[in-house]
């Protein structure tokens, strides 16, 4: 029998997930053969590991069946799954590195002697798993001794113990360098040929293309439909996860105006070979005053770990920077913000905005910390920056005393935004600033950041929406599998063009 002809190990019908009033599943038809690796492709928010939690317990779907080998299924958990064959290795090693390889891989597993555990059998079977992955390591060894690379694969020997008809892996290779992926490859390969279902999640274009037989795209929660790897090109595979017609992004009104900048013109900040090892590939990046500049990618391709060493929240292993023509080491964000740069991260939540403090609170947060909490900054000042910025930025409520977690996703990153243009900064980078905000604030931030350029401002813009990066750039660097591929002029660039540089990583 072949892997086309055989019976789904897995298959989901009508899978519905909700978190209301959020729906993050809806419908979905899902199906993985034995003895192939099958690729689950989509955008952030698509519902990828939605799909997965529904498959192994973590999530309960609301509507829909899941069959295990022609089995209905409805796990309690991972373990539950992992008893019935349906093993998950996560992009995070969730493994004890305090503990040995072999009781690593057998955790759960172990062989026992007289009411105790089986030292030597545990060793033993341990090696043969390290064997089956082409791992010449000692199985006694602390595995906090050994690289990344060397843990995931240990995570796969332990998903693999017992009976495994299924392994999901999940973002595998997001830490791995070229000789190691294609080692996990090798062993991916032969799990496939021993008859293992591999599902595979990476936002790695190359390598879904190099190990994938089949893949399913999902969008915004919807299955948008289920191809052979091979009939799919990568320029329509993108457009399928973007989920909008070329012609309909490229009757987008531009919002910014195209910039003669002057001959001779020093960059406000200038990198040369900047990078940052298992997070960016050295690469060249000139900014100058009143452009800007988008960065364009899938996710996983590297725009905020760029963004990041720029501003000084990562430290870059490699390269140089200077500003104003100066030579400067951005070593912290408080550094960057020195040289009046500032950035707004992609984590909104996390990174941002503050929600058990007040809108006023949020605003003044970074002028603060600039200023010394010892020196607090006059009342009057205070009330007529905050006013400024509610009345520039337009936040509802239009109430300084307002708790931030009251208002809206579009409104808290306006106080965001506030927070930072309240530093007068010169380069303001910001890292998916429109996401999760609705029409109206978002056209709100992408006239704001017009404005700001046409005023002088440098900014680095960062969107998963290419429309968006179109309609905003003066020029777009493209950003594919962590390295800089290309940097085109954005009054010039299409949806094609860009498509074509995201899908094949050709530098122009």
């Amino acid at each position: 029998m072949t892997q086309q002809t055989a019976p789904p190990v897995v298959e989901m019908t009508g899978i519905s997930v909700e978190f209301p009033p959020v729906k993050a599943l809806d419908g979905v038809d899902f199906s993985l053969r034995p003895g192939e690796i099958h690729a689950l492709m989509g955008e952030n928010g698509a519902g990828k590991s939605t799909l997965i939690k529904a498959l192994t317990g973590i999530h309960s779907p609301t509507a829909g069946t899941i069959l295990v080998d022609g089995v209905e299924r409805r796990f309690t958990g991972p373990a539950d799954a992992r008893a019935h064959g349906v093993s998950t290795v996560y992009q995070e090693v969730n493994l004890c590195e305090n503990l040995t390889v072999a009781e690593n891989i057998m955790l759960g597993a172990e062989p026992r002697l007289l009411g105790g555990l089986h030292w030597q059998a545990m060793r033993s079977q341990a090696a043969t798993h390290l064997k089956r992955m082409g791992l010449s390591i000692d199985p006694a060894s602390s595995l906090g001794s050994h690289s990344l690379a060397v843990q995931q694969l240990v995570a796969i020997c332990r998903a693999t113990v017992g009976d495994c008809k299924v392994l999901i892996l999940d973002e595998p290779t997001s830490s791995l360098d070229t000789d190691e992926v294609a080692h996990l490859f090798k062993v991916m390969r032969a799990l496939r040929d021993e008859g293992v279902a591999i599902l595979f999640v990476s936002h790695f274009l190359d390598q879904v293309y190099e190990v994938s037989d089949r893949m399913t795209v999902l969008r915004n929660g919807g299955l948008v439909g289920e191809f052979a790897t091979a009939d799919l090109p990568a320029a329509e595979l993108v457009q399928h996860m973007i989920g909008r017609s070329m012609e309909v992004l490229e009757a987008a009104e531009e919002v910014v105006e195209h910039v003669e900048r002057p001959a001779g013109a020093t960059p406000l900040l200038q990198v040369v070979g900047l990078g940052r090892k298992g997070s960016v590939q050295p690469f060249d990046l000139d900014l100058y005053e009143g452009e800007v500049v988008g960065l364009a990618g899938l996710l996983g391709s590297g725009r905020s770990e760029l963004a990041r060493l720029l501003t000084g929240a990562d430290r870059a292993d490699v390269g140089q920077t200077r500003v104003a023509g100066q030579p400067t080491r951005l070593r912290t964000p408080r550094a960057a913000m020195r040289h009046r740069i500032a950035f707004t991260s992609e984590d909104r939540k996390g990174e941002g905005v503050v929600d058990g403090l007040t809108v006023r609170e949020n605003i003044v947060l970074a002028l603060q910390a600039e200023r010394g909490w010892m020196r607090p900054l006059p009342r009057k000042q205070v009330d007529e920056l905050v006013a400024k910025y509610i009345e520039q930025l337009g936040i509802r409520p239009a109430n300084p005393e307002a708790l931030l977690r009251n208002l809206s996703g579009g409104n808290q990153q306006k106080v965001l935004l506030a927070r930072w243009l309240s530093t007068a900064p010169q380069l303001l980078v910001l890292d998916e600033p429109t996401r999760g905000i609705d029409v109206g604030a978002k056209a709100e931030i992408q006239k704001l950041v017009a404005d700001l350029a046409a005023d002088g401002m440098s900014v680095v813009f960062i969107s998963a929406e290419l429309e968006e990066v179109l309609r905003i750039s003066h020029r777009i660097a493209v950003m594919r599998d962590r390295r800089k591929v290309a940097e085109i002029d954005g009054g010039g660039a299409t949806m094609d063009q860009v498509v074509d540089l995201i899908a094949g990583g050709g530098a122009k």
